[in-house]
């Protein structure tokens, strides 16, 4: 097949590999999904070289070329050597320029047939933000709702187990979308690497099959939802996961024991709710985790926060939420999960209103 070196997004699937020729910190920042890094100039090296083009243009060339070429040279070495001469890559950069020109005219003197994705990143990030504007809207949503503790990512897990289609946003956020949901030693991907991650999940996904998802809010963390999606969320079919405080308590304190641990953690945390309480009632919620009476904070922290807040948002962007198919969950081990999911998606259509404890 003969290839004519220019390739466009659409086109993404067709590849053996995706190289981003990029910075190491803009491939940080979000890059095709599956694409690896190889960069032609590292971050040092692209400040150099843009430091001496507002100087002397000329020169920055001379010493930018010497630096892609050691680079992609060092690539070749390390990373190519043994690719067979049908290897068909596609290589990007900033906007299709002069990094992955340089990276596409050697591999394709080698004879590989390797093509430059046209309009390169900044292309891609088009893409991606005009196919959040439509995609969402082909999907039916059967949205998993339930108050703080319930389990509603245990069972988006059960029900990914199952076979179902899973959009597990804050899975890809990386935050469990609460003011106690930063997750330990993961921080949140940038705002676009979030969209390529949501947009590569939809896109892996039949239209023609149901999707579950758990019922977000506008943000998670500091992650934005795109809004189309969440329009279309919002018209989905609801499931309401119930669960007794007790084992609400007993969920949080198993996914949130890396407070538990690091006390000084929690403090710095509950002070994001200053100003939404008295001084009272925090120095009272401080008191007790370092009395570490988990249980009693916990419970209070659902009461007068957590549910009051979850009721009132819950019915006023969830239509259908008063509706909801109830399951009740009885215990928190693997085999409780399974079974709700099981009879999740034995559910047919429009299903109605319906009480069901496991």
């Amino acid at each position: 097949m003969k290839h004519s070196g220019l390739a466009t997004v659409a086109q993404l699937h067709e590849f053996d590999e995706i190289v981003d020729v990029r910075s190491p910190s803009e491939y940080a920042e979000d890059h095709i999904p599956g694409a690896i890094n190889c960069p032609v100039l590292d971050d040092a090296e692209r400040a150099r070289v843009g430091t001496l083009y507002k100087q002397a243009p000329f020169e920055a060339k001379k010493v930018g070329a010497a630096l892609i070429a050691r680079n992609i040279a060092r690539h070749l070495e390390q990373c190519w050597l043994d690719k067979p001469k049908s290897w068909h890559p596609l290589i990007y950069c900033w906007r299709g320029g002069q990094r992955s020109g340089a990276m596409t005219h050697i591999l394709r003197q080698i004879g590989f047939a390797a093509e430059r994705l046209n309009g390169g990143y900044k292309g891609y990030r088009h893409h991606v933000l005009q196919q959040l504007q439509t995609l969402p809207a082909a999907f039916s949503f059967r949205v998993v709702c339930g108050l703080t503790g319930s389990g509603k990512s245990r069972l988006l897990a059960a029900l990914q187990r199952a076979g179902a289609q899973v959009l597990d946003l804050e899975q890809i956020a990386r935050h469990r979308g609460s003011v106690l949901g930063d997750m330990p030693n993961a921080p949140q991907p940038s705002q676009k690497g979030f969209d390529s991650q949501v947009l590569a999940k939809l896109k892996s996904f039949d239209p023609a099959v149901p999707v579950y998802v758990e019922s977000e809010s506008k943000k998670i963390g500091v992650l934005r939802v795109p809004d189309t999606l969440l329009e279309a969320m919002r018209s989905g079919l609801c499931l309401r996961l119930e669960a007794p405080v007790s084992l609400r308590v007993a969920l949080l304190l198993e996914d949130y024991a890396h407070f538990l641990q690091d006390p000084a953690l929690l403090r710095q945390q509950l002070e994001r709710l200053r100003g939404m309480y008295s001084n009272e009632m925090l120095a009272h919620w401080h008191a007790l985790c370092e009395a570490q009476a988990w249980d009693a904070f916990i419970s209070e922290l659902l009461e007068r926060h957590y549910d009051p807040a979850y009721n009132k948002s819950i019915k006023s962007h969830f239509p259908n939420y008063d509706a909801a198919y109830r399951l009740t969950l009885g215990s928190l081990d693997e085999k409780s999960f399974n079974s709700l999911a099981e009879e999740a998606l034995a559910l047919s259509g429009d299903f109605v209103n319906n009480d069901s404890t496991v």
